[in-house]
């Protein structure tokens, strides 16, 4: 396995923990007894916003998408559809950030709406990662050269995006607030309290 490929599944299993995470404490706003602290939910967005969005995918669509392209034609299309995806997911992490600050001014009554966001997304972004470990990678290490992915793996395992000024330890301070943040069973964070009767 490619640093790039470790690298890049690396970054699918901690996204998939936000997303596990943000869909737990989505689902635990349906006790109404619940008070529920909005900052683990900013934080849980922006950490999806500014990794996946921000970090992750320009660099699967400027090195990996790009260079298969270019060595396998045939891949076009689905690196093609991959990167409409990368830009369907930014338009879902802005509806997302509409659906928290709804759900904050109209608690408790705008829960449904805020739950279907997370779900949407969520269940978006795990088919997109399914779909490049699944269909795309193995192009991937049929198609491209060790050179290619000598340049691939230096993009990757650098982290260092042009459009970004976030780096590695950013996102690790950012994933460690999301778990002081979150109770358990998805953080080490307060539990919530529960409303006056």
């Amino acid at each position: 396995m490619t640093t790039a490929i470790a690298v890049l599944k690396s970054e699918h299993r901690s996204i998939s923990a936000v997303l596990h995470g943000l869909q737990q404490l989505a689902a635990d706003l349906g006790d109404s007894s619940l008070r529920p602290e909005y900052g683990v939910f900013h934080a849980m967005i922006r950490y999806i916003d500014q990794y996946p969005e921000r970090l992750h995918h320009p660099k699967e669509d400027r090195f990996l998408f790009e260079r298969l392209a270019q060595r396998a034609p045939q891949a076009r299309p689905l690196v093609d559809a991959l990167r409409a995806e990368h830009v369907t997911g930014a338009r879902l992490v802005r509806e997302l950030e509409h659906a928290l600050l709804t759900l904050e001014i109209g608690y408790p009554g705008s829960i449904g709406a805020f739950r279907a966001a997370v779900e949407g997304y969520a269940e978006f972004h795990w088919a997109h990662m399914r779909k490049e470990e699944q269909e795309l990678l193995p192009l991937a290490e049929r198609h491209l050269t060790p050179e290619d992915w000598s340049a691939i793996d230096a993009a990757f395992a650098g982290n260092e995006d042009p459009i970004s000024d976030l780096r590695d330890d950013d996102f690790r301070r950012l994933f460690s607030r999301i778990v002081s943040l979150a109770p358990a069973p998805v953080g080490l964070g307060e539990p919530w309290r529960r409303a006056a009767p």
